[in-house]
């Protein structure tokens, strides 16, 4: 989040707009506000290559202390903003986080967290600290407005570049700190990712980007961020609605967005009048990935918004990057896109290359090194044994032409009967199913089979769930799908926990069906 040379250059014009309140801050202001930030961490001792972390909603403050870290050479964490104060304590200890920004709203959590982090020594709230709980004796709490007032809104001496150190969302497991190498550069250089992204999605600086989804994620984190190095503007979202989001396209003219599946499907869930009142022509760019994104979701977005639709796949680990835009996609449906960086090898459990067009484990020799921070153990189990490859263990296919298919996480695949089954497949496909709003499936303890297909399901509104849906869901998948990929049972929920992310956290479903019978392979 550096503003660069556009402080100068057009320093009124807004950086950034609060969607729920349409304030603006310039880039004049935006600029001061990072240096204000920046002197303050120097003051209070961290250098170069050191840590603090952001553990707040999205707000007005957000983009600014990112961009205070972007320009002092640190290691800044946005942590999800859901967590409980103990997974926020680990986070803060394993990140080595001297310094937490927070707000009024998750005080109390973060202080709860801070209690158990001794290296913490302060907490910058947003929002103020007036009624706040007393902090723990080591960590001083001030009001993150008063505190930088007084720091100088010029740069500091010796500005670095500094880079996001983001955490996987620990669907799987703990979350792991992703560190990657930062060179010693002024914070104007841009890591060659960025340019790359920028040629391929147009960035620029007469761009409006509208910004929907958690700060906290690296997704919107690298977007925003290169629309401010462009000089375009931001509009930020505090909470995605489906209507206020079409709304806040015609009002800004929006240029480019980035979304997830969830999104997607909730805002072809409205109403005709509703999808069809606002006009939407202003997008040139809009872009999904983080969560799969069923076929016939994908075919309504592009025949609603026009060829505009761009998917890529990446994780978090920056091990490689491929991707499609919508022609490419309707050729390929289902695909993710060809590999545009990092060098792909699809491999077998030996290690061992598999046809075209069968799945396997996705390596890539890392386009860029990374390693999990203060966690050497899960750093050599994700490495190839001879060091030169990386994986986060997803699953997928090349097809002949080169494209990418997903088709799931290792650690998710369900084994019945010695047959491996992805259970991605049959959630893709519940998922398009008139009454259902969510689902989710994974293995589940069988006797014979040792596991077998479960499905749970979240019911769309209104709609009445029991053994009647649940025939109807079986059926259903069994007209599309191999009976062996196929729910032997459906249960509901009322609410499915997904990420903000549109990320399905699977952990809570499946540890129900599996205490008692030695646990599942999800950890």
């Amino acid at each position: 989040m550096y503003a660069g040379p556009h402080a100068r250059t057009h320093p009124d014009r807004p950086a950034f707009i609060m969607a729920s309140t349409g304030a603006q801050t310039s880039y004049a202001e935006f600029d001061a506000r990072t240096n204000r930030l920046a002197h303050l961490l120097r003051a209070h001792g961290l250098r170069r290559l050191d840590h603090f972390a952001i553990f707040m909603e999205n707000n007005d403050r957000y983009l600014e202390s990112c961009g205070a870290g972007e320009r002092s050479g640190l290691y800044y964490t946005c942590v999800n903003s859901y967590l409980t104060p103990d997974e926020l304590a680990y986070i803060l200890i394993n990140s080595e986080s001297q310094v937490l920004v927070t707000s009024r709203g998750k005080l109390e959590i973060a202080l709860r967290a801070i209690a158990q982090c001794p290296r913490v020594t302060l907490c910058l709230v947003v929002g103020g600290v007036e009624g706040a709980p007393p902090a723990p004796a080591h960590c001083r709490i001030a009001d993150y407005a008063g505190a930088i007032a007084a720091q100088p809104a010029t740069p500091i001496a010796d500005e670095a570049l500094g880079t996001p150190m983001l955490y996987s969302s620990g669907t799987t497991g703990r979350p792991k700190g992703i560190l990657r190498p930062l060179p010693e550069s002024p914070p104007s250089e841009m890591l060659p990712l960025f340019h790359f992204l920028n040629k391929l999605w147009r960035y620029r600086a007469d761009m409006v980007y509208l910004s929907p989804a958690p700060l906290y994620h690296s997704a919107p984190q690298a977007a925003v961020s290169l629309t401010i190095r462009n000089g375009g503007t931001v509009v930020i979202m505090e909470h995605f609605d489906p209507e206020q989001y079409l709304a806040l396209v015609e009002r800004y003219a929006v240029s480019h967005t980035q979304l997830v599946p969830t999104m997607f499907s909730r805002m072809l869930k409205l109403p005709e009048a509703a999808r069809r009142a606002h006009d939407l022509s202003s997008l040139e760019i809009a872009i999904h990935a983080a969560a799969p994104c069923p076929a016939q979701v994908k075919e309504q977005m592009i025949a609603w918004w026009g060829p505009i639709i761009h998917e890529y796949y990446g994780a978090t680990e920056g091990l490689g990057f491929t991707a499609c835009d919508s022609a490419e996609w309707l050729a390929h449906r289902g695909s993710v896109g060809r590999v545009l960086l990092g060098d792909l090898h699809v491999l077998d459990e030996s290690m061992q290359p598999v046809p075209k067009g069968q799945p396997g484990e996705l390596w890539f020799k890392t386009a860029t090194p990374f390693v999990y921070f203060n966690d050497p153990e899960r750093t050599q189990q994700s490495r190839s044994a001879d060091g030169t490859m990386s994986t986060v263990g997803d699953v997928g296919y090349v097809d002949d032409d080169g494209f990418l298919y997903l088709t799931d996480r290792s650690t998710f695949m369900i084994i019945s009967g010695g047959v491996n089954i992805y259970p991605q497949e049959c959630e893709n496909l519940l998922i398009t199913h008139p009454k259902v709003a969510d689902a989710a499936v994974f293995g589940v303890p069988n006797e014979d089979l040792g596991e077998e297909v479960k499905a749970v399901v979240q019911a769309l509104a209104g709609v009445e769930p029991g053994p009647a849906l649940e025939a109807e869901l079986i059926a259903f998948c069994r007209e599309h799908l191999a009976s062996m990929k196929c729910p032997r049972s459906v249960d509901f929920i009322d609410a499915m926990p997904r990420l903000p992310t549109g990320k399905l956290y699977k952990k809570p479903l499946r540890e129900k069906y599996w205490t008692g019978h030695g646990g599942s392979r999800i950890v």
